[in-house]
């Protein structure tokens, strides 16, 4: 879909310009950006800035994919995280069965196939984590890794492939073997002691899920799995700026100890998020929010209610980090964590585009240069 505007103000990724002109493609790519637009391009108000990129998406939009491992549920958690800024994001299998398993990686296939807006690959979390540090993953499903679950990390019809896993759990010939296959290894639901968790990076392992939640902290002999992804300069960490994962505290910590582009913001979202309801099941218990937390009826955080412009905008107040570095950690850094190019706005580039107003509430998003949330 082929259009023009004027942008007020545009933050192309690196830097923020003022009354840009931006001409996107028929084919939803960035023709040209700062040149005359053609004809009578509309003024566009707000700040213009690259899609957002979340690699842990468990649900929105009143689905869970556990439960809906279907094409049909990836278009409604596609819709509601849009909302929200979202242009690309991987659908989090948390740990379950196999068939459960099978089932998600044939939905991202077809979802693939069929270019539902937003689905780049899949995130496997489990089922190969420490039952000590499961969080609320169920731990009667949690097990070693099977041919059965190397039939679905091999598949090549799946996109991007992400998979968490616990270190002590999996050998570090299989944590080879996967990273040999394309898949990319982060680490997380651990209680892993520093050796093995550097292994596991020389293994092939590239990152670390929700650094600081369900894995072994740093002590002052000791660095555990927090520790060594706080010093591991090549890995990757997702963070969960939520204020309920997290503190302000920590998150300061991990931005001033990970080189620039190596901190990733993640929502690690469950079904409520663009949702009404207050409660969904799980597993066989039942989570409920109260205000912006999720609590399992065991008593464990669930997930988050967070989305993706919600994480920016707490990361750059509960940081002092100025918002262009905020939004490079939630499309640039992620982007270039999946291997893709996203996260600019640039000639060539895919028009993954969201429009924010004053407060950063976003206002309009476009994936591939098609308006999929807003007017």
């Amino acid at each position: 879909m082929a259009f023009a505007l004027v942008a007020e103000t545009l933050f192309d990724g690196e830097q923020t310009l003022q009354d840009v002109p931006l001409v996107v493609a028929d084919d939803g790519r960035i023709v040209s950006i700062g040149d005359s637009a053609q004809g009578t391009a509309p003024y566009v108000r707000g700040l213009l800035a690259p899609g957002l990129v979340d690699v842990q998406v468990n649900g929105g939009g009143g689905v869970l994919f556990n439960q809906e491992p279907s094409v049909a549920g990836l278009r409604t958690m596609a819709e509601a995280h849009a909302r929200f800024g979202t242009t690309v994001f991987l659908p989090t299998l948390i740990t379950d069965r196999l068939d459960v398993m099978q089932r998600a990686a044939n939905a991202v296939s077809a979802a693939l196939r069929e270019r539902v807006p937003g689905v780049v690959g899949i995130h496997f979390e489990g089922p190969h984590l420490s039952v000590p540090k499961k969080g609320t993953h169920e731990s009667s499903f949690i097990r070693p890794l099977s041919a059965e679950e190397w039939g679905i990390y091999a598949r090549e019809d799946l996109g991007v492939k992400v998979v968490t896993l616990a270190p002590e759990t999996v050998p570090v010939e299989d944590i080879h073997r996967l990273a040999a296959m394309g898949v990319r290894v982060c680490l997380g639901h651990s209680n892993a002691d520093g050796e093995t968790v550097r292994l596991a990076l020389r293994a092939g392992a590239v990152g670390f899920t929700h650094l600081y939640n369900a894995m072994s902290p740093l002590h002052s002999r000791e660095p555990g799995m927090v520790g060594t992804a706080l010093v591991s300069d090549e890995a990757w960490c997702g963070i969960i700026a939520d204020g309920h994962h997290v503190s302000a505290e920590a998150m300061t910590l991990a931005l001033k100890a990970k080189p620039r582009g190596k901190l990733l913001l993640v929502t690690d979202a469950m079904s409520l998020v663009g949702s009404d309801a207050l409660s969904f099941p799980l597993y066989d218990r039942v989570v409920t929010r109260e205000g912006d937390r999720l609590t399992s009826t065991t008593g464990e955080l669930a997930g988050s209610h967070l989305d993706m412009m919600g994480a920016v905008r707490n990361f750059s107040r509960w940081c002092g980090l100025e918002i262009n570095e905020s939004l490079r950690m939630a499309s640039l850094y992620p982007s270039q964590f999946l291997g893709l190019q996203g996260g600019r706005i640039a000639p060539g580039a895919r028009a993954d585009l969201i429009l924010l107003d004053r407060h950063l509430q976003v206002q309009k998003t476009w994936i591939g240069g098609c308006p999929v949330y807003g007017e």
